[in-house]
């Protein structure tokens, strides 16, 4: 590979910033419009949806999640309060507290994930077509390549 010069690499890096962030802000500013959640109120009821009984360790998730602990009971009690999720104890550790979907939650999580998609196509696989499954890849090495090993 030929040798990048240090003003277009910062730039390639900015402009992957920038696109990133425009296109999260459209899809988030849609989601909040629609169903009224925040983006990490979103993004834990995506994870909880796709996890097996729709429900997660709470140190998991916040880990996950990427919020401190502090941060993620703020959401998790914003949640619970929209009887979105509830905690349950774990019957084997009682040190363990499960976040779990409410009916009501998977519901919403559901309908969340799918107006997601559907705006996704529209912001990203149509301008992009084709490329974004490389773009996905390529996204996927930079966090294996960037992530504590």
């Amino acid at each position: 590979m030929e040798a990048t010069d240090d003003d277009e690499i910062v730039t390639w890096w900015g402009l992957v910033i920038e696109g990133y962030l425009a296109t999260q802000d459209k899809l988030m500013g849609e989601i909040a419009d629609r169903f009224g959640l925040a983006p990490a109120s979103f993004d834990i009821l995506v994870r909880l949806v796709r996890s097996p009984e729709h429900r997660m360790p709470m140190t998991k998730l916040a880990t996950e999640a990427a919020l401190s602990s502090g941060g993620f009971t703020k959401v998790a009690d914003r949640l619970v309060a929209a009887d979105l999720i509830c905690r349950i104890p774990s019957p084997d550790d009682r040190r363990v507290t499960f976040a779990s979907l409410t009916e009501h939650g998977l519901e919403v999580a559901n309908k969340a994930r799918e107006a997601a998609a559907d705006i996704l196509r529209r912001i990203v696989l149509t301008p992009l077509g084709d490329d974004a499954p490389a773009l996905a890849e390529a996204m996927r090495t930079l966090r294996a390549f960037n992530t504590d090993r």
